[in-house]
């Protein structure tokens, strides 16, 4: 007997959201502070179905150059017409759509993920069997804001009691050697890594090489985000490995980036490079060197973490991630279930197939600053 032929799934409707999710503290970096999470939110509707995705772009562009009203337009105006009222096989048709339009990688990552949920539920499978996923949770880590070094000591402390499997500690020039020294001194067995969110330069090389005598698992992007070769010329002179994360778009950037010696791990942020399908072909490259790679967070609320623990049930995703309890960040999700780790281990979402979790409704309601509507 032949199975039946998958039809594919019509695209009738979709919507975008903007909304305002207030953070429980400042979360401090390098490059500034947020007190809120400005997150565009799409649904994209089909056969009484939907599939969510959430945006990582931010208001201004400080982590890369998308930002929130140019992702808004280029949905609007350049891609959503052309997706209301075709059909799809799968997520991989869409490049159709997508791969005409340079950039806008996390515009894109918004359209692909929320149709890859919403393939998955048509199949009425979990977004992590679609994806090939091998593990029903996840480790997890978390990562610390930039603070004084007694506010980041008890901060530590409270992350390990918690059970985490690793600590990140952002840094800048002028706030990382003495802030390391007291961390590690204090917590000398603890899995720590640091994310300079592109702080440093090429000059800073004695500093970066001070940074070995602290055990570090990785230093997270050290130089520009659009770096390449200065990072071999620190990696070189490193022991500690450099992982890369802004500086990887594509899975071409990250063979690129490994032949030449860049670093010996990778951050995958969903968002950053464009969907679920690059995620995994950065992946399988990564796996090809034997290069582990983690999940990065973007301080996603419910619908993006779902996304990136489904993601991160990947073979190669040996690391800790950054998916840590929603309840660190925000006082109440836009999503029903609750996405909370335990011990260090975040289970996947399992509510239904696709991403696992479904919306909030009323709550998201009151944080909606613009919804937009497009049908055939």
């Amino acid at each position: 007997m032949t199975a039946p032929i998958f039809p594919g799934l019509l695209i009738e409707h979709a919507e975008l959201r903007l909304i305002r999710l207030p953070l429980l503290t400042p979360f401090v970096i390098s490059t500034g502070t947020m007190t809120e999470k400005v997150i565009p939110i799409l649904t994209l509707r089909a056969e009484g179905l939907e599939g969510y995705a959430e945006g990582v772009m931010d208001p201004l562009p400080d982590y890369l150059e998308e930002t929130i009203s140019g992702s808004l337009a280029f949905l609007r105006e350049a891609v959503l017409p052309q997706l209301i009222g075709k059909r799809f096989s799968n997520p991989a048709e869409l490049g159709a759509v997508l791969d005409p339009w340079r950039g806008h990688k996390m515009s894109k990552a918004m359209v692909e993920m929320a149709l890859w949920d919403l393939w998955a539920k048509a199949l009425n499978i979990p977004l992590r069997a679609a994806l090939g996923g091998v593990r029903d949770a996840v480790d997890v880590g978390v990562s610390l804001g930039i603070a004084d070094i007694p506010t980041t000591i008890d901060r530590v402390e409270a992350a390990l009691q918690s059970g985490y499997r690793r600590i990140k500690l952002k840094i800048k020039r002028g706030h990382d050697l003495a802030m390391l020294k007291a961390v590690r001194d204090r917590f000398p067995d603890a899995k720590l890594t640091v994310d300079a969110n592109t702080d440093y330069r090429l000059s800073d090389l004695p500093l970066l090489k001070a940074m070995d005598d602290f055990s570090l698992d990785y230093i997270e992007q050290p130089l520009a985000f659009d770096d390449i070769v200065d990072h071999v010329k620190v990696q070189e002179k490193l022991v500690t490995a450099i992982c890369l994360d802004e500086s990887i778009r594509s899975a071409v950037d990250a063979r690129k980036a490994l032949v030449a010696g860049a670093g010996r791990v990778i951050n995958i942020k969903v968002g950053r490079v464009g969907g679920h399908t690059a995620s995994r072909a950065i992946h399988d490259v990564c796996a090809a060197f034997d290069v582990p790679v983690w999940c990065g967070g973007m301080l996603e609320a419910g619908i993006g973490r779902a996304h990136n623990i489904h993601l991160s049930t990947l073979p190669n995703f040996t690391k800790p991630g950054d998916t840590s309890s929603a309840s660190r960040y925000f006082a109440r999700d836009i999503v029903n279930e609750a996405l909370e780790a335990v011990d260090g281990r975040m289970a996947v979402p399992s509510n239904g197939p696709g991403i696992g979790v479904t919306l909030d409704l009323a709550f998201l309601d009151t944080l909606t600053d613009l919804r937009e509507e497009f049908a055939a």
